[in-house]
């Protein structure tokens, strides 16, 4: 990449920046691409920390029919190939490397909260702007950094009202822009269906990794024993993608019962696991804390939620989600209580629906190109 010069013609710069897993790409790349090809006066860089993050977002790009891109691979190599097998290099560190070249841009879009700490890391006048990366409920994203931010997107009310009520964000700093990750996966081919070997009905298993609210430390593996010994459900278990980040073979020995079994399918991070394919795929939703729910619930369908954890979830925002399915305090009788799921669905439907509309504004243009003027209109 030849980095922009002090001496070069004086043209907006700015950088889109990827410094964790693959997934978050999907949630910025098409604005990205709506930029470069909306406004000519404007270079758009494409700024990544892995090379493998760089060509899956390549990929995207291609498949959206490209646009005038400028791509770069962040170093030094050593700093990339000291992470732990399976890993995103440490964001930190990355994010100090490359300090003084990343000041060079007028704004960096990132969809995630690290990058704030360029504050911290050398005088800078550019403009940051955080597009998020899912949304969900979670109460960790609803935190004091935000505030670091110029700019931050809302995928519809639900996120702004949040942010704005909580006082972690300023009404004018916000913008309302849809979920720029929908104009993506309706724009690119998905991912093959797993190869089960019986035509059965689909259910996902989708455990977060945050410990201490996620399922998979006490029922996870209770969850898969329990589908092995059944021939009604074909289980597609896709965690998020950093539950089993940078394991070892020994660290996901617990997985090797159900390798081969032929109603079970095990993606522990493969684009299939977070392009939709499963969310779209899948005919029940079975899991504790993710915002893949949201996604999946574009299309009303049962949810069955696993309070592991002893949540006390009634009337929290940050278990809003557990209002699309019943919740349930063991995992004994599992089977019985995914069948209750199916059949109560009318009864959460409407809630599914609603819930969705408020939490994905979809009136108006699409999300990337509101996204990229929100973004024009900051510089």
């Amino acid at each position: 990449m030849a980095w922009v010069g002090q001496n070069a013609p004086r043209r907006a710069q700015v950088g889109f920046l990827y410094i964790a897993q693959a997934h978050q790409i999907l949630h910025s790349i098409s604005v990205a691409v709506e930029l470069a090809r909306s406004r000519p006066d404007i270079d758009v860089y494409v700024l990544a920390t892995q090379e493998d993050g760089l060509s899956y977002a390549r990929s995207i790009v291609t498949a959206l029919g490209g646009a005038p891109l400028t791509w770069a691979l962040l170093g030094p190599a050593w700093l990339r190939d000291a992470h732990k097998l399976g890993q995103a290099p440490l964001k930190l560190p990355m994010l100090a490397a490359n300090a003084r070249r990343l000041r060079r841009f007028d704004m960096l879009v990132a969809p995630e909260r690290t990058t704030t700490a360029l504050r911290w890391l050398g005088p800078s006048r550019q403009k940051l702007v955080y597009t998020q990366h899912g949304a969900g409920d979670r109460e960790g994203p609803f935190e004091k950094r935000l505030g670091l931010f110029d700019l931050v997107f809302a995928a519809g009310a639900k996120q702004r009202d949040r942010m704005v009520d909580e006082r972690l964000v300023a009404p004018e700093a916000c913008a309302v822009v849809g979920y720029p990750k929908f104009d993506v996966v309706d724009a690119i081919p998905r991912s093959a269906p797993p190869p089960f070997a019986r035509d059965r009905p689909i259910v996902l298993y989708n455990p977060h990794f945050a410990h201490g609210i996620s399922s998979w430390p006490r029922w996870g593996r209770d969850v898969l024993a329990a589908f092995a010994a059944q021939q009604d459900y074909n289980l597609v278990f896709a965690p998020h993608v950093r539950l089993f980040e940078g394991q070892t073979a020994a660290g996901v020995a617990a997985l090797a019962p159900y390798r081969d079994h032929p109603g079970i399918h095990i993606d522990l991070g493969s684009r299939a696991a977070i392009d939709m394919t499963y969310t779209t795929l899948a005919d029940v939703y079975l899991g504790d804390v993710s915002s893949q729910v949201y996604e999946f619930i574009r299309h009303p369908r049962p949810c069955l939620f696993l309070n592991a954890n002893d949540a006390q979830w009634v009337g929290s925002e940050s278990y809003r989600h557990w209002r699309f399915g019943p919740v349930i305090e063991t995992v004994d009788g599992l089977l019985a209580e995914i069948r209750g799921a199916q059949q109560t669905l009318p009864f959460y439907a409407c809630e599914q629906a609603e819930s969705f509309a408020y939490t994905f504004d979809t009136n108006g243009c699409r999300s990337s190109r509101r996204a990229a003027d929100a973004i024009v209109a900051l510089l």
